[in-house]
């Protein structure tokens, strides 16, 4: 099915079994706390397909591809897709400064650092050696902004902690641009937005075993 776009939706393909979906920045992707905060990416598709249920989330900030299964038989299938890390995801960044690129295979790096609840100030998350979970992502550079002196990175995470991306690009030094959250003022003024974007995901069919890969571009 070809992209199209309606009431607020930005369906990249759907079927029997599953949506794929471009969700907005500033879009929450599953209800919040309150009445202000009960318009999301998940209500407004229930409207066209009330049978569509969250596999996974981005946060309000972040913009790119977002799967929903349809039923329950099809969101537990995808989810433990997602648990047993046979989903493949990667997103495009911007972060500030120049991020050499790594000595890996391909011009990939690897963060490994363990990442917990920075509970005085939650939701916001910190680099906890010793109460923090395993979280791994991988990362390379693509090109630098002279310019802007800024960064764009190819992130794929290996694990899926809440800020996971935004707090270990911090902790290399280079946080993304326009984080409200990570990122001190001069480096948020830097852009309107996050610059952090979903940009492809690939996996196996549960059900049919057929290979599905969906891309979009972001908007910057």
């Amino acid at each position: 099915m070809s992209p199209v776009s309606f009431a607020g939706i930005d369906l990249v393909h759907a079927d029997d079994s599953l949506l794929v979906l471009n969700k907005l920045p500033g879009l929450l992707a599953v209800p919040g706390r309150g009445e202000d905060k009960q318009d999301c990416l998940s209500s407004r598709v229930r409207r066209h397909f009330p049978d569509a249920l969250v596999v996974h989330r981005l946060d309000m900030a972040t913009s790119g591809l977002m799967l929903m299964g349809r039923g329950t038989a099809m969101q537990r299938a995808l989810s433990q897709l997602f648990e047993r890390r046979e989903v493949h995801k990667r997103y495009e960044a911007v972060v500030e400064g120049c991020l050499a690129p790594a000595c890996g295979a391909g011009g990939w790096g690897l963060i490994d650092l363990p990442i917990a609840v920075d509970w005085p100030r939650r939701p916001l998350r910190i680099i906890d050696a010793a109460l923090g979970k395993p979280s791994q992502t991988r990362w390379r550079a693509v090109a630098f902004d002279e310019h802007t002196h800024s960064t764009r990175v190819l992130l794929e995470p290996l694990t899926g902690r809440s800020h996971q991306l935004r707090v270990h690009l911090q902790a290399l030094g280079h946080p993304l641009l326009g984080d409200a959250l990570y990122a001190p003022a001069s480096v948020q003024a830097k852009a309107p937005r996050l610059l952090l974007h979903a940009s492809a995901l690939r996996f196996a069919h549960p059900f049919s075993g057929a290979l599905l890969a969906f891309d979009s571009s972001p908007g910057f």
